[in-house]
């Protein structure tokens, strides 16, 4: 008969993290919808297609702000995933052999459509990334705030939200066995920490050759890393293997999980930055979106817009897969910060014309010797 492995301190921790999904799941049911519900809808790339056109119709420095965190948030998530080699809660309880049949049966867990995750697990992305792209709407709430405040309480609220929001992610995230409780702790701290420091040196939006350097920066700079790695026999997709080995159901298997996509979504939103930084919106037109109709009905379309576009059908072989989010994410931005704002302006001007006072004729002088009395 085979012996078990000895335990290590982290498996320990792993095994801890075990114990608090198998609570979790065994909690009240209808917590269960809740759980997946926010997992699902508020993930990583919630970031780019409701996050970011929401905070930009508010505000377009928030906006664009809520964007360039994100990107990079996203960039080093996938490397730091890369080299900690963080294992997954539903193929880790098999993997490690610690755990008998009458254990794990006792255990009953259960996986979903959104468990079978196929990069690594360590820090949680659906933590860290939001952590740090939620960060510029949280300070700029909070500075809206101590303007009509000065109750301490009160200037608390919006950071009080944004702490909930990140706890709640995190408890789901432990619920569907993607994540253990200590990956989960560091991807908040690592995405505020980020947040924070992202917030006190922001880009030029309008310098377009900075956001195409970024982009070819960040995509060949994580190449190399991948292929360091490898010609080092270092095996970065080693999850992927195991991930298709322990998912419950091949079809929750999905190409949009692993760390290549998340590259491509950081990719495509920098070149999205650099083609709106590259035919900006004139000054009056940024003008004519101080009115908060014409901010609200661009911020409504961008929503729908950026729906359609994920609603698409998608290629099924891997290359076809990642060019289509390339381009996805680079148009969505150019829809949101140009395209979608100009086209509401010129809407509103065909339908109602701005009134031009006529030109009236100059008052001729009067006849000398003829001033009326």
């Amino acid at each position: 008969m085979e012996t078990p492995p000895q335990p290590s301190a982290m498996d320990a921790l792993h095994e801890a993290g075990i114990h608090a999904a198998v609570a979790l799941q065994a909690g009240l049911p209808w917590l269960e919808k809740f759980w997946i519900y926010l997992t699902s809808h508020f993930d990583p790339k919630s970031i780019f297609t409701f996050y970011f056109p929401v905070a930009h119709g508010l505000n377009t420095r928030v906006g664009l702000m809520v964007l360039w965190t994100g990107l990079v948030a996203e960039w080093l998530n996938v490397v730091l995933k890369w080299f900690l080699f963080g294992e997954r809660p539903f193929w880790w309880i098999h993997e490690s052999r610690l755990f008998s049949p009458e254990e794990l049966k006792e255990f009953s867990l259960r996986q979903f459509p959104v468990t079978c995750e196929t990069g690594p697990g360590s820090p949680s992305g659906h933590c860290m990334i939001p952590g740090a792209a939620l960060w510029p709407i949280v300070t700029a709430l909070t500075a809206e705030v101590a303007t009509c405040t000065q109750s301490w309480v009160l200037r608390l609220i919006p950071f009080l939200a944004y702490t909930l929001f990140l706890v709640a992610m995190a408890l789901s995230r432990i619920f569907v066995l993607a994540h253990f409780p200590h990956q989960v702790v560091t991807g908040i701290l690592a995405g505020a920490a980020l947040g924070w420091g992202l917030q006190r040196c922001p880009p030029n939006f309008r310098n377009s050759q900075f956001f195409v350097v970024v982009a070819v920066v960040l995509l060949l700079s994580a190449l190399a890393l991948h292929g360091l790695a490898t010609a080092a026999g270092i095996d970065l997709d080693w999850s992927l293997r195991l991930a298709s080995a322990w998912c419950s159901d091949p079809a929750w298997l999905r190409l949009e999980t692993r760390p290549f996509a998340s590259l491509c979504r950081v990719v495509g939103s920098a070149l999205g930055l650099a083609l709106a930084a590259r035919m900006p919106l004139t000054r009056r037109e940024e003008d004519n979106l101080i009115d908060s109709r014409l901010r609200m009905t661009s911020t409504g379309l961008a929503l729908v817009a950026l729906d359609i576009l994920h609603k698409l059908p998608k290629a099924t072989d891997t290359a076809s897969f990642y060019r289509h989010m390339v381009c996805f994410y680079a148009v969505g931005p150019f829809l949101v910060i140009i395209v979608l704002p100009r086209s509401v302006i010129a809407l509103r001007n065909f339908l109602d014309p701005p009134h031009i006072p006529p030109n009236n004729p100059p008052i001729s002088p009067s006849p000398s010797g003829s001033h009326p009395h």
